[in-house]
């Protein structure tokens, strides 16, 4: 087996994340973990630790938005090959992460050893998915949104997601130590990259990357 350098976890689930943690360091012994509970850890994360060998990312960590983040980590940080490990099961869910550049998806439910091994497979550069998925299903046909999403920078899409949680340009200035009149730049070459006119339009759009209703309920159950 490949003995990666640097993994990446992102997941807020302290108890699965250290669970996760102790199975694979027992068996990776040499490698260094790397973990984070939200977008923005990852975010840091990726920007300091661009020669990873492998994230390992939950689609629901806080500011997420869905397959958001997994298209713009694809995009920005190709190299880095990404498993998502989440609590949905479905095969659309799943389908569509393989679609949006996953190399492997892992429900939570699967036994540690099948998880190890599909970690392992990526790694020597193959894709893992659970049978549950025909194979037939997974298609590179990406969906337009998905591709405007992508085109835009790493600090467009970082406004982009402050947006989505509602924070004033006044705020998001604040938080970048830029001035509003940068922010209010940025927007205008977001909203031209989605086409749309406005934070609302922009929002909306961002959306359709989302994780349906009945797939976030089955989560929450």
């Amino acid at each position: 087996m490949i003995q990666p350098d640097k993994v990446i976890i992102a997941d807020d689930h302290p108890l699965f994340r250290q669970a996760l943690l102790e199975t694979l360091k027992a068996k990776l012994s040499t490698t260094q973990w790397l973990e984070a509970e939200t977008v923005a850890e990852l975010d840091k994360l990726l920007e300091t630790t661009t020669d990873a060998d492998l994230l390992l990312l939950d689609l629901n960590i806080p500011g997420a938005h869905g397959f958001n983040t997994l298209v713009h980590v694809r995009k920005h940080f190709p190299q880095i090959p990404v498993v998502v490990v989440s609590a949905y099961e479905d095969a659309d869910t799943i389908a569509k992460a393989m679609e949006f550049g996953a190399s492997g998806f892992v429900p939570k439910s699967t036994p540690v050893e099948t998880i190890f091994a599909a970690i392992s497979q990526v790694l020597s550069g193959g894709l893992w998915t659970p049978e549950v998925l025909n194979k037939q299903q997974v298609t590179p046909s990406k969906s337009d949104i998905a591709e405007r999403i992508a085109s835009l920078t790493p600090q467009q899409y970082k406004i982009l997601m402050m947006f989505a949680e509602g924070m004033l340009n006044k705020q998001i200035a604040y938080d970048l130590s830029v001035s509003e009149a940068t922010i209010k730049a940025h927007a205008t070459a977001i909203f031209r990259k989605l086409n749309v006119r406005n934070r609302t339009q922009a929002v909306i759009a961002i959306g359709q990357l989302d994780l349906t209703e009945h797939e976030f309920k089955d989560e929450l159950s």
